[in-house]
Formats: C-alpha cells, sequence, structure tokens
C-alpha cells in the first residue's frame, strides 16, 4: 500500500509517499480502507518534532490520526462492526490507503468521507477544552482563531449549549464566524480594545497559538479561566495547554448526534492528493483556515 512517512523531524519537505505492508487490526481495534484523511495541526507539530507526550513517536513514523473509510478487517472482541462498514475516527498513519483504528463510529447518512474525515480529532478536543475552560450556559467564551476546524465546531458546540462566543479570525472570515452563531470581530491590532467593547468576557480558547496568552488572561482576569491547545508556552503564564485526548469514541457518538440533528457542521476548505501531504501542511501551518482539509485516498 502507499502511505506517507518520515525518517527525520523538520519541514515539510520531510514527507515521503512509500510503498509499505498494510497493518492488521489486533484486539480491539479495526482496519479501514482510507478514503479521506483529517489534517490536522497536531500532524506537522509532530513532525517537526515538537515534544507532544500525548504522541510519543519513534523514527521512521507514518502521519495522521483521522481517518474515514470502508472497514475491512476487525479485531479479536471488537464488535457492533462489519466489513463494509463506513466509519470515522481516530487511530494511528492515518495517511495512507489502508490504517487500524482505536476509536469509531457509523458515518451519519449524508455525510462524504471528505467531510467525515474532517470531523474526529476536531470535535474531541473541541469538546475537551470546553469542558477545561469550564464555560457555562448564559456566559460568554472568547475564541481567538475561530475559523479552523476546532474553532468551528466549538461555536456551534456552544451555541447548542446557550453560551455566547466572540471569535476573532481574519477579515475574510468574519461572515463564516457570524453564519456559525458567533459575535466575530478581526485579530491583529487594537483587537483587545474590539472585544472590550462587544462585552465583558468570561473564558477564552487560544485555537491559533498567534501569542495572545497574555491578553487573553488580561481579558478574562484569571489564566485559570484560558486554555490553550496551540501555544507551548502558555504554562509560563499560568494557562493550561490541553494536549491529552480525552474519550475519542464519547466524543465521536456526540458528533453523530449533533451531525444529524443538523446542529454541527464543518465545512471541507480544501481536499488534496495524498502525494501533496506535504501541500496540505504548509497550508495548516499559514492558519486562516475556513473549516478543514482532508486528504483523498
Amino acid at each position: 500500500m502507499r502511505k506517507v512517512s518520515f525518517a527525520e523531524f523538520g519541514g515539510p519537505d520531510v514527507l515521503q509517499l512509500i510503498d509499505a505492508e498494510a497493518p492488521h487490526a489486533g484486539p480491539g481495534r479495526i482496519r479501514v480502507a482510507v478514503r479521506a484523511a483529517g489534517v490536522n495541526p497536531v500532524d506537522w507539530r509532530i513532525r517537526e518534532g515538537q515534544v507532544l507526550g500525548a504522541h510519543p513517536i519513534e523514527l521512521p513514523s507514518g502521519v495522521g490520526l483521522d481517518a474515514a473509510g470502508v472497514v475491512d478487517e476487525v479485531g479479536e472482541g471488537v464488535v457492533g462492526v462489519e466489513i463494509g462498514d463506513r466509519v470515522f475516527g481516530e487511530g494511528s498513519s492515518t495517511y495512507a490507503e489502508f490504517a487500524v483504528l482505536s476509536a469509531w463510529a457509523r458515518m451519519p447518512e449524508g455525510l462524504t468521507f471528505e467531510e467525515a474525515a474532517g470531523y474526529p480529532s476536531v470535535v474531541e478536543t473541541a469538546l475537551r477544552v470546553l469542558r477545561e475552560v469550564g464555560v457555562r450556559p448564559g456566559q460568554t467564551l472568547l475564541v481567538s482563531g475561530a475559523s479552523g476546524g476546532v474553532g468551528s465546531a466549538v461555536l456551534q458546540i456552544a451555541r447548542e449549549r446557550g453560551i455566547t462566543v466572540i471569535g476573532t479570525a481574519g477579515a475574510a472570515n468574519q461572515e463564516y464566524l457570524r453564519g456559525l452563531g458567533a459575535v466575530a470581530t478581526t485579530y491583529g491590532e487594537g483587537w483587545v480594545e474590539r472585544v472590550r467593547r462587544l462585552g465583558g468576557v468570561d473564558a477564552a480558547l487560544d485555537l491559533a497559538g498567534s501569542g495572545v496568552i497574555r491578553e487573553l488572561v488580561e481579558l478574562t482576569g484569571s489564566p485559570e479561566k484560558v486554555v490553550s491547545i496551540a501555544d507551548l508556552g502558555a504554562p509560563e503564564f499560568g494557562v493550561r495547554f490541553s494536549g491529552a485526548a480525552g474519550s475519542v469514541p464519547a466524543a465521536l457518538a456526540e458528533a453523530v448526534d449533533l451531525i444529524s440533528r443538523g446542529r454541527l457542521h464543518i465545512p471541507v476548505e480544501k481536499s488534496y492528493p495524498l502525494a501533496e501531504a506535504a501541500a496540505a501542511h504548509i497550508d495548516s501551518y499559514a492558519g486562516h483556515a475556513r473549516g478543514r482539509r482532508v486528504l483523498v485516498i
């Protein structure tokens, strides 16, 4: 099979499309013929060799956590899923023609493989940071970097829970944020004052890692009211860096429910063939996303 791999840490150029033996589903796992794989910032952070305790790896390594595809092998002890089922979920080395998943759910009706591949890690992360930041119905949450995949999920889940969201993004994404129910404003010079004019902030999430932790603490009044998934220096300000995943099966179940009820939709901004994984990483690193980027196998 074909898969994307890297033998050393570095820039996008270390990614190679290679021929490799297909993995097999061990106990409690399934294997899928991958139709699409989600591209997440954590993928290029791992490729760069950033210290992410939740994702220790050995070189050479495959790439990717999220996938959507067709079940073609079921491991010992697995129940409730059959060969031929269309599923989406999380595993390892998903930038490949076949991948083993450790958590999965059947794809909701009407969802394409490309769309489905963009949900697993994104929804798990969104649910986790909303829980960790402790924001409650009736309160106001500030989201820095709100137009990407996690931000898109946070905005919609928060709206479903009765939380007001102020979202920052580039000028081109203001209408997109408003369409997801957020009060939108631009980042850049004067952004703190623009947020203040919109009202008080009870909690804040840093999803972009754009060096705004100090300002988020200032706006919320306490580092305990801020969580970051993108700034490894956040703990220097007393702010929690959230990197360890919670229950992926529970997140997938909630995603299926929200999607099926029409309460969650994350658009695919751009799709790439497997051979262009490096280009997908370059675009992901640049930010300014509107929804998700995925590889199509």
